[in-house]
């Protein structure tokens, strides 16, 4: 019987690994992660790639979008990440404002991501605006992944988390976009909220992966939250599937536990340990009485 994917031993994958994946026809699979027990269980499914995503800031840190995350979040949850997975690829996202101020600043920043927290990739919001930083990172030995299409960081300029490209103008600009970031040194490209049919195009006219979200199923790979492939939230959006109830499952267990507690079926004498009769005389004739005898 031959081994499945995620049993298969593999060696890390790097971002020349994802190109000759895109040569070879395999489809890219990258999933979020945020912190050790997710970074396990994703790699052990068998990923190529995990994604620390300032999504964090929603999933798991309560905020109503990735703007209020900052470097220290993301350094704390790649760290996380780092520690717990030897195969996949790890890409960061850099935060919000940690790479628009400056050139200098964001190569400080994306250091950090590198020699402190264990990633080997950052992510960058924009299109052509921002290949001169994007020659500036690969020039420093950081490899970057490009994010165009609805780029989260951008939403209050957008008005919302809406389709991008739909017209023929805009669609241009697109491949423009990330004509000029292949042609700066990005890895790969990943295209959010972007019609289908753009995204093939793309795909097709580009020599590194396109890596889709809300983008059909042309591109070269696909990437997904790992709450909501998991059900871990209330909301799910049009372009994910749930793959699992997860949620469900674990309001019914802390539920259950909840009612053992109280009933008194919890903790049984599965779960006590005892002491030696001895000792426990011992400790009685020890202890001051309490029914009033001297």
């Amino acid at each position: 019987m031959s081994a499945t994917a995620a049993e298969r031993p593999r060696a890390r994958v790097t971002t020349t690994g994802l190109a000759a994946m895109k040569a070879a026809g395999e489809p890219v699979v990258m999933v979020t992660a945020y912190d050790a027990p997710g970074a396990r269980l994703v790699e052990a499914a068998g990923v190529d790639v995990i994604l620390v995503g300032d999504s964090l800031g929603m999933t798991v840190l309560g905020h109503a979008s990735t703007l209020p995350v900052t470097m220290e979040d993301m350094l704390r949850h790649t760290a996380a990440v780092a520690r717990s997975t030897d195969r996949a690829l790890l890409v960061s996202d850099m935060p919000f404002m940690s790479y628009q101020v400056s050139v200098a600043e964001a190569l400080r920043n994306a250091g950090r991501f590198l020699a402190e927290a264990g990633a080997h990739a950052v992510k960058i919001e924009g299109g052509a605006q921002m290949a001169e930083l994007v020659g500036a990172l690969t020039g420093a030995g950081i490899p970057v992944m490009g994010h165009v299409g609805l780029t989260p960081q951008s939403v209050n300029l957008f008005g919302g988390y809406r389709m991008q490209g739909r017209d023929a103008v805009s669609a241009l600009r697109l491949v423009d976009d990330c004509l000029a970031l292949e042609a700066a040194g990005a890895f790969a490209i990943v295209l959010e909220l972007v019609p289908a049919e753009l995204a093939q195009l793309i795909s097709e006219e580009l020599s590194i992966p396109a890596i889709g979200i809300g983008a059909g199923a042309g591109c070269d790979g696909q990437v997904q939250v790992f709450h909501d492939i998991l059900g871990l939230g209330d909301f799910t959006p049009r372009h994910a599937k749930r793959y699992a109830e997860v949620g469900t499952a674990i309001t019914s267990a802390v539920a259950a536990y909840a009612a053992d507690v109280r009933s008194g079926a919890f903790p049984g004498e599965a779960q006590s340990a005892h002491l030696d009769p001895e000792v426990v005389a011992t400790l009685e004739r020890a202890l001051p009485r309490t029914d009033g005898e001297v």
